[in-house]
Order: C-alpha cells, then structure tokens, then sequence
C-alpha cells in the first residue's frame, strides 16, 4: 500500500511539474505582449488620467489643482474651434474617400491587362511616410509654382491660395487624403471579391440590370466591409494630425486647428500637460462615442451571411 501510494505521489509530483512548465512556457510566450501592453498601454492611459488633475510643465513636479483644467477646458474657445475643423474633417472628407475607394475598387475588379500593377500604383501612396507625403502637397498646393495651380491655369481657373487661404484649407486637406484612399480601396476589393457569382447569374437571368445588381445584391454582401471601412475612416480622421503640423501648423487663422494637434501644442509647446491630458480623454469619449454610434445604428443595415 505505501509502495503504490508513492508511486501515485510520484505521477503527481511530475504531472505537476510538466504543468508547471507548461504555465512558464506560455508566459514566456506572451510576455513580449504583456510587457508592451502593461508598459506602453496601460500605464501610461492610467497616468494620463492622474494627470487631469494636474498641474504639470514637464520640468518640475506635477501639482495638483482638483478641477482647474476642466475649468479651463470649459472657457476655452479653441477647443470648439479645434472641434469643428476635425468635424468638417471627418464628416466631410471620410464619405468622399469612401465613395472615390469604392469607385476604383469597381474599376479595379474587371478583368483588365496589368491591373494588379494598376492595383500596385494606387496602393503605393498608401505607404508612403506621412512627413515625406505633406512636404509633397506642399509643393502641389504652393501658390506660384504649385503643379495644381499650374493645371487650374490651362482652364483659366486663377490661381488658388490652398493653403493660405482660411476657406480653402480644410477642403485643400480632404482633397490631399484623397490621394491615399489604398488601404479602403484594396479592403473594397476583397469584400467585392467575396460577393457571390451565382447570385448575380441568377439575378442576371431575372432580368436586373447592372445598378439593380449593384444595390441589391452587391451592396448588402459588401455591407460589413463599408462598415468597417467607415468605422475605421471616422476614427482615423479624428486623429489628423502629421499633415497640419508639417504643411500649416494649424493655420491660416486656426482653420487647420485640428483637436490633436491643439492637443500637441499644449502638452509640448505651451507645456500644460495636464490640460492637454483632458483634452486627449476628451478626444477618446467622442470617438468612444461615435464608434459607439455606428454600431448602434449598424445593426440596422449590416448584413452578416452567418447571421
């Protein structure tokens, strides 16, 4: 009886060990994760939030002043400045670049000679620097020598002040992100790529013409795609911010006065980094919120085949 009970003890004490190296193992595997997501995620959100409360120059101690920045952010006429031109931004700009990727994700998924070279071309700019592509709008923008102006001019359009002028900015920004409409373009394609043949067979053989199949078989099949595109678009242009600081610093007269690069000049130029802490919380609750939002209202005209 003792001799089986310590051959039973035994098993244990090695199956326990092999667990046990198992459990290391695998939190071996997911440190690389666990490190960035509690050194480079979660601590520093939770400090941002401390900071709030805070008084902070970056050079001295961080004092607190209670509700102080949020006195602030409630007098502070640039927040709703900054506001807008995101909102004009986003609610502007991401339907244009949606419908233009749509558009050449169409044109792209015909049988055509060379178009995953013209799928190449158009996916390019989609990589390039954000820094690398600002300074070439610039060059494109400029007043005298700017390549658009130049072409305006052979319509005897007259020149166009895009950057200097505080009607034209913003405008001037959505049509500059337009050029990198890749990403959206190439996700487009494979929700048209995923649209079921036969479907558009049979409604071919009932006698629906191109627009009808388009609207009533290719849209609904590619619905969780423009979802997620539009999703991911709104969230995206809430967060402008390389391009204005690069081409315009947030002018002329604020109108490129985006919400993080408001939120940029606080925290490193007027060194408030305590305000600009509520003013990045801020900028979370209302894409919290919008996201939120689409979501809620998704659920209405999202189709999922699964479902």
């Amino acid at each position: 009886m003792l001799k089986q009970l310590t051959v039973r003890q035994l098993r244990l004490s090695s199956r326990t060990r092999r667990q046990w190296r198992k459990n290391l193992q695998g939190w071996a595997l997911a440190s690389p994760f666990l490190i960035g997501f509690l050194g480079l995620w979660l601590y520093p959100m939770l400090y941002s939030v401390w900071l709030t409360g805070q008084s902070w120059d970056l050079l001295t101690p961080p004092e607190f002043v209670g509700f102080e920045n949020f006195r602030i952010l409630i007098s502070d006429s640039k927040v709703l400045k900054a506001l807008g031109n995101t909102a004009f931004f986003t609610f502007l700009g991401v339907p244009v670049r949606l419908i233009l990727a749509l558009i050449l994700a169409l044109a792209l998924n015909v049988e055509l000679r060379g178009r995953t070279l013209y799928r190449t071309i158009f996916y390019l700019p989609t990589v390039t620097p954000a820094v690398a592509s600002a300074v070439v709008w610039m060059q494109i923008f400029h007043t005298e020598f700017g390549i658009l102006n130049n072409v305006l001019k052979v319509f005897g359009v007259p020149a166009i002040k895009w950057l200097w002028d505080p009607q034209v900015a913003k405008p001037a920004f959505i049509l500059m992100t337009c050029w990198t409409i890749g990403a959206p373009m190439i996700i487009f394609l494979a929700g048209l790529q995923g649209v079921p043949v036969t479907l558009h067979e049979a409604a071919r053989i009932d006698g629906a013409g191109r627009w009808k199949r388009f609207l009533n078989i290719t849209m609904p099949m590619m619905s969780p795609v423009v979802f997620f595109n539009l999703v991911m678009g709104i969230i995206g242009s809430f967060q402008v911010f390389t391009a204005a600081y690069v081409m315009t610093g947030g002018g002329p007269q604020d109108a490129t006065l985006f919400f993080v690069l408001y939120v940029y000049r606080n925290g490193f130029q007027y060194f408030k980094m305590g305000y600009a802490s509520l003013l990045a919380w801020v900028l979370c609750l209302i894409i919290v919120f919008f996201t939120l939002i689409q979501f809620r209202m998704g659920s209405r005209w999202v189709y999922y085949e699964a479902a």
